[in-house]
């Protein structure tokens, strides 16, 4: 989409002739000085061509799976009876069930990042890059698992009932209880990056994506998403979190379930190709298949997609999380690691099946390996380019109505993840500048505003610095994980305990 700064948008709203263009300006500037905080963030390791944020996280994702005994197996059935209800109290303290903190969370995270993140990713790492998407995503469940039950542990419950937490929580009161220094200004610290990553790659970014898809397909201006999405996105989330939730815990379902039962759908129609497309995913994962950087090329797209699609270690989760009715910190940490299973193993997963399957990407009949673009990365049928357009190629050469329906599924994660970002970012705002409804007020007007920024620009650099200051609130909140741990050790041995012995009890 081309780039328009708010003065070239009203300039072509009233059909007078833009004199410059104002975005571009901003864009200039903020480039230069914010650029080496972005390059730092999204750095290589040196030698190789691994993002240290991606393997920061990853590496997290392994420490936490292996110090809680590989949690994400062994209180998987716990954490379905948790969301279907069975252990909640409705007296216990909170705003939200269990069903609707994770209905929340995963808006959250199941966005465009499965529709055109994905997409990205098996164009530059082929279909191998699926398996490592997994793995990363079932290691991640324990990060979440972690944060999550940090969240509630730590969270402010006020005398109206609402409720606030977080990392920003976390990292002040724990670090407090262990006598840790520094953990006032690392929750300062993440506070700050959180509303510049809920404006930036939670909203102008989601936005964005959203025109310019809605205007390609169906040809509606970008302005006038803009205006309506922040219109649809302020009339939820000035009810706070019950409304947000009470959205989400429709809408998610809905749009999750609509989207997998169309890619179900193209995989019944090409069931002849599942078992090939298997095949491809494993031979891709384990042998050189043509792609640059080989296996290791298509290691890191995959624990790239998974690391920037569920987030965990990220710390957002645990916002939304916290505000679950539970008086048990740990049944939230149960709840939560099920967020990338459903997000990155299945959502993600069907999104590469499809554009496997359907062989949008080109292999060279004769030898097997993917034939590269001048670009180095995997040539597509049509020269469609990566992300939304891949995708959408994909589910049209199948079915043709499917383009519309993945707009409008584009529409609805962006929709989700916009109004869940709201509250994170309003979080953050609040720890910083103190709760009041005032206060959330102008957070809340202001986010809107930039719905309407992102759908009629596209300011680059200032997405690079917002999606860079996202990343930078995982480096906070894992340092702080690694230091909390023995807190959650100490709860998940704790309910363990009282769950066999029987002490706690089921309502349902």
């Amino acid at each position: 989409m081309t780039r328009y700064g708010i003065a070239a948008i009203l300039a072509l709203l009233t059909a007078a002739p833009a004199q410059a263009n104002i975005g571009e300006t901003i864009d200039g500037v903020f480039s230069a000085a914010t650029g080496w905080f972005v390059a730092l963030i999204f750095a290589n390791l040196p030698g190789t061509s691994i993002p240290w944020i991606v393997g920061w996280l990853v590496i997290g994702a392994v420490v936490f799976s292996l110090y809680f005994g590989f949690i994400q197996f062994r209180a998987f059935r716990h954490a379905l009876d948790l969301v279907r209800g069975k252990y909640s109290n409705p007296k216990d303290a909170g705003e939200v069930s269990h069903f609707q903190a994770l209905a929340t969370a995963l808006s959250g995270t199941v966005g465009l990042g499965n529709i055109a993140g994905v997409a990205v990713a098996v164009s530059i790492g082929g279909a191998g890059a699926t398996f490592w998407m997994i793995l990363a995503g079932i290691l991640g469940m324990a990060t979440k698992f972690t944060e999550c039950t940090l969240g509630v542990k730590y969270r402010n419950e006020y005398a109206d009932g609402t409720v606030s937490g977080g990392p920003m929580y976390y990292l002040e009161k724990g670090f407090r209880e262990r006598g840790l220094p520094l953990g006032k200004f690392m929750a300062v610290l993440f506070s700050i990056f959180c509303v510049l990553g809920a404006l930036g790659g939670g909203n102008m970014f989601q936005a964005n994506q959203a025109a310019s898809q809605v205007q390609s397909v169906l040809g509606v201006p970008a302005w006038v998403t803009g205006l309506v999405l922040s219109g649809i996105v302020f009339v939820v989330i000035i009810g706070g979190i019950k409304s947000i939730a009470r959205v989400t815990e429709k809408v998610v379902p809905i749009m999750g379930i609509g989207y997998l039962g169309v890619g179900l759908l193209i995989l019944i129609a090409n069931a002849d190709m599942i078992l090939w497309a298997v095949g491809e995913i494993f031979r891709g994962a384990f042998t050189d298949s043509g792609i640059v950087g080989g296996i290791v090329g298509a290691i890191i797209q995959g624990f790239r997609r998974a690391a920037f699609s569920n987030e965990a270690g990220i710390g957002s989760a645990a916002i939304a999380h916290s505000a679950v009715r539970t008086n048990e910190p740990i049944t939230e940490g149960f709840v939560s690691l099920l967020e990338p299973l459903i997000d990155t193993v299945i959502v993600c997963t069907m999104t590469a099946l499809v554009i496997i399957i359907t062989q949008q990407l080109m292999i060279d009949a004769e030898t097997g390996r993917y034939i590269l673009n001048d670009a180095g990365g995997v040539a597509t049928v049509g020269n469609v380019a990566p992300g939304v357009p891949l995708t959408s190629a994909a589910f049209g050469s199948v079915f043709g109505w499917a383009p519309y329906a993945l707009s409008v599924a584009v529409i609805l994660f962006a929709f989700s993840t916009m109004i869940t970002w709201s509250y994170y970012g309003m979080k953050g705002w609040t720890y910083l500048f103190g709760e009041g409804k005032s206060k959330e007020l102008v957070f809340k007007v202001m986010f809107c505003f930039f719905v309407f920024v992102g759908a009629v620009s596209s300011l680059g650099s200032v997405l690079d610095f917002s999606d860079a200051a996202l990343f930078a609130m995982g480096v906070v909140n894992v340092i702080g994980l690694y230091l909390l741990m023995p807190i959650v050790k100490r709860e998940l041995d704790s309910y363990m305990h009282r769950l066999k012995s029987g002490q706690i009890k089921a309502y349902k």
